[in-house]
């Protein structure tokens, strides 16, 4: 109840701020935009749409939680306001508890707008390139398909946010914003790159240093490419829910408790005073 109670706080805080609807519009706008523009891709402007739209997605939810994190939790502890709250009958796995599920319901909300407006950006997109190229028949349970494909899409960025969350909370319990920022921002690059990385140096025994810090990474960063939907949108083919969506869920909840495993460690004997 305690925990809920503060997650219910740092929800209503994070919706409040102006990065919230600043982000909202900015990302509403490109994805309006985007539907008119041409991508030259011979009749496949729809799937640099799907494409693009993710990652349009993705970035400002990220932003969203990194700025959050770092507000809520890094700023209160700097500010000593965390203190104040910590001398009522609230213990500090609470308070980082409460502090990321009022985050991850605040992500919850921006990607249910966006997705909707993405979704609908989607359905329209369809036939405005099928009459522009062919003047073909415009079919509803082909548009209808091509809406369904980003659905799992959007819940891996959902996936992905969440995870990169907890490291964010983790982070903000030592370091100040524009540190955190950097570093998950890093993680972030680093995590999609690793599997690249980890291909392009497995063969290579002239820089033993190269491949070591690519299984490193590989190791104990989050395997962020899990949660790339492009092949998919690339190819036009469906991910499925049970053999991929659930296990990109599992990983996802395992890592991000990792995370918040090492955020407690990390604030159990951090000074507030």
């Amino acid at each position: 109840m305690k925990t809920l109670v503060i997650a219910r706080a740092t929800f209503k805080e994070a919706i409040r701020q102006p990065a919230f609807y600043v982000l909202i519009f900015l990302a509403s706008f490109y994805l309006f935009w985007s539907i008119f523009v041409s991508y030259f891709t011979f009749g496949e402007d729809i799937k640099m749409y799907k494409d693009t739209g993710l990652t349009t997605i993705s970035f400002v939810c990220l932003l969203l939680s990194l700025l959050t994190a770092s507000s809520t939790v890094a700023d209160e502890i700097e500010g000593k306001t965390a203190i104040t709250l910590l001398s009522k009958p609230i213990n500090r796995r609470q308070f980082l508890l409460g502090k990321y599920f009022g985050i991850e319901a605040a992500v919850l909300l921006m990607l249910i707008v966006l997705g909707i407006m993405f979704g609908s950006g989607v359905w329209y997109k369809y036939a405005y390139d099928l009459r522009e190229t062919s003047g073909g028949e415009v079919i509803a349970a082909k548009r209808l398909g091509q809406v369904f494909q980003v659905l799992p899409g959007l819940a891996l960025v959902f996936f992905e946010v969440s995870l990169l969350t907890a490291i964010s909370v983790a982070i903000s319990t030592r370091l100040p914003i524009l540190v955190n920022m950097v570093l998950c921002i890093t993680v972030f690059f680093l995590g999609h790159l690793t599997p690249v990385l980890v291909k392009a140096t497995g063969g290579d025994t002239a820089n033993d240093l190269v491949q070591f810090m690519a299984r490193l990474f590989e190791f104990v960063l989050p395997s962020l490419e899990f949660f790339n939907a492009g092949p998919s949108i690339a190819t036009g083919a469906m991910i499925p829910w049970t053999e991929y969506v659930l296990p990109a869920l599992v990983y996802c909840v395992m890592y991000s408790a990792v995370a918040l495993c090492f955020a407690f460690i990390l604030f159990e004997d951090r000074d507030l005073a």
